[in-house]
This record gives structure tokens, sequence and C-alpha cells, in this order.
């Protein structure tokens, strides 16, 4: 046999660094024109490359975005309980 003796190795598949703005808009199921303007206005860091000038959001500055957005939930809920009135209701 060829392969008697040989060891195998398993590569699990690369996940991308960068994200475009529709792959985004698909994990967080909005819109593109949603994730334009966060990237626009600051709210998520983005780099533009190339000479037309793709956005390319970083999968680690997403996954930050996301828990930053988890925690500032977490104090709306903390701050707000379910039930209670508040000011406008």
């Amino acid at each position: 046999m060829a392969n008697q003796g040989k060891v195998r190795v398993y590569r699990a598949p690369m996940t991308a660094r960068f994200l475009t703005m529709q792959d985004v808009a698909d994990e967080l199921a909005t819109s593109v024109s949603q994730i334009y303007h966060m990237v626009r206005s600051g709210e998520l860091p983005a780099i533009k490359i190339g000479g037309r000038g793709q956005w390319r959001i970083e999968r680690s500055k997403l996954e930050e975005y996301i828990a930053a957005r988890y925690a500032e939930t977490a104090e709306f809920v903390k701050t707000n309980p379910l039930g209670e009135s508040t000011p406008g209701d």
C-alpha cells in the first residue's frame, strides 16, 4: 500500500480575516445600507482598499462590535427593568 505509514494532517478551512459589507450584513441580519452607515459614522471600524475603494471589516472588529452591543444591551436591561414605567411610557 502506498499510503502505509504516512500520517494524514487535517487542516480546518481558514476563516477569512476581512469581510465584505455584504458578509457583515448577512451576519447581523441587516442591510448593506445599514452596515455602510455604521462604517461611515465610525460606529463599526473598517478599511477602504483598492482603487475602487471597497470597504472591508476585520472579523475581530466585528466581534468586538457585537460584544460591545451585548454589554450596552445588558446595561440597558439592568437599568430599565421590565414592568417598571420609564419616562415617556
